[in-house]
């Protein structure tokens, strides 16, 4: 499954220029007083403004699985990464194979790089802002996560991750190109005790195919 694009709210389009061009660099696609959309690797993250919005998103973006060391040191200049319990900043996801640093953008979302070792997306080089590959996940809040994981695979024929624990408070669907994140409200974005809202999302899905547009 592959996220294509993600629309989601901030409450400053001048600061979200200013994070994701100037400081990230990635290229602006559309910019308007209302809107600015960014190309994420193959993904598109697009934020609308809101005066009044004042909340959280928490989303991720794929990186090459051998350069996560080389994203550390890219991110060193640019942004604080989150010191985990351990002291370090790295977290192995065992049953995910996966390894990833978290980071904040200017009005507080969570970030993280992620390298997923079952992808074949190994590369050579300097890590810089063309290594980051796609969007990753997009965290979503809902009430019931396993009913809302139900309600995909019955309408969109999405799949839980077969690699995830799927429970009644926190489930995945879709593989290691692309994953919503379901939780229930008020359970706290990892490794952080920020608690999650339900914020309004747009996502558009290629699943099988097929393009999934989705909106919460």
């Amino acid at each position: 499954m592959k996220i294509d694009q993600i629309e989601i709210k901030t409450n400053d389009i001048q600061k979200t220029k200013a994070f994701y061009q100037k400081l990230f660099g990635l290229a602006i696609l559309e910019n308007d007083e209302k809107s600015i959309t960014f190309q994420a690797g193959t993904s598109i993250l697009k934020f609308i403004e809101d005066s009044k919005f004042n909340s959280v998103y928490h989303f991720a973006f794929n990186i090459p699985e051998n350069q996560l060391e080389e994203a550390i040191l890219w991110c060193r200049n640019k942004v604080d990464l989150i010191v985990l319990e351990d002291k370090t900043v790295v977290t192995h996801f065992e049953n995910w194979n996966a390894h990833s640093i978290y980071f904040f953008d200017h009005s507080g979302n969570l970030l993280e790089f992620i390298a997923r070792h079952d992808l074949n997306n190994e590369q050579i080089g300097e890590f810089n802002s063309a290594s980051i590959l796609s969007i990753s996940e997009i965290g979503i809040v809902t009430e019931n996560p396993l009913k809302l994981g139900n309600q995909l695979i019955e309408e969109h024929g999405l799949q839980f991750f077969s690699q995830n624990a799927n429970t009644e408070k926190f489930a995945a669907m879709g593989d290691h190109e692309g994953l919503l994140i379901l939780v229930q409200p008020t359970r706290n974005w990892y490794p952080t005790q920020i608690p999650s809202e339900s914020n309004p999302i747009r996502i558009t899905l290629e699943n099988n195919d097929n393009i999934v547009n989705l909106h919460f």
